[in-house]
Parts: C-alpha cells; sequence; structure tokens
C-alpha cells in the first residue's frame, strides 16, 4: 500500500509504528499479509485508508485483535 500515501513522511510514521508494536499485540505475518489483500481489494480503500473508520489499514491489520470494520476480516 505505499504506492497509495503520498510522498509525505506517512509511510515512515506507519513504519515507525508497525515496528515498535510489542509482539504479543502483533498479527501473525500471514494473518497480516491476508488482511492487507482484503483491504486491497475493497471499494472503501482510498490511499491506503479505510472510508468507513478512517484508519490506515496496515495499522488496523498490524494488530492482532482488531477487525474490520465491515466484518470483511
Amino acid at each position: 500500500l505505499r504506492d497509495q500515501l503520498d510522498k509525505t513522511n506517512q509511510y515512515e510514521t506507519i513504519q515507525a509504528y508497525l515496528e515498535n508494536l510489542a509482539p504479543e499485540e502483533r498479527a501473525t505475518d500471514t494473518l497480516y499479509d491476508e488482511r492487507l489483500e482484503i483491504c486491497k481489494s475493497c471499494d472503501m480503500l482510498l490511499e491506503a485508508m479505510c472510508r468507513s473508520c478512517g484508519c490506515y489499514v496496515e495499522l488496523r491489520a498490524a494488530v492482532a485483535k482488531n477487525y474490520c470494520p465491515k466484518k470483511k476480516w
């Protein structure tokens, strides 16, 4: 989804958050990838953000306990 983020520091901020996420809170790599694939095909995705809730989908997908506001995952 990096290509959907503008050229500011948003991508770096997201990556910093992901790198600092506690291991016990983090979704497995497989689950994270599955979630992002669903988000990529969703009509609510706009520039790496969910138009349903306003989150950056990479951040929501990275936390194991999170869920899609449209219940797609």
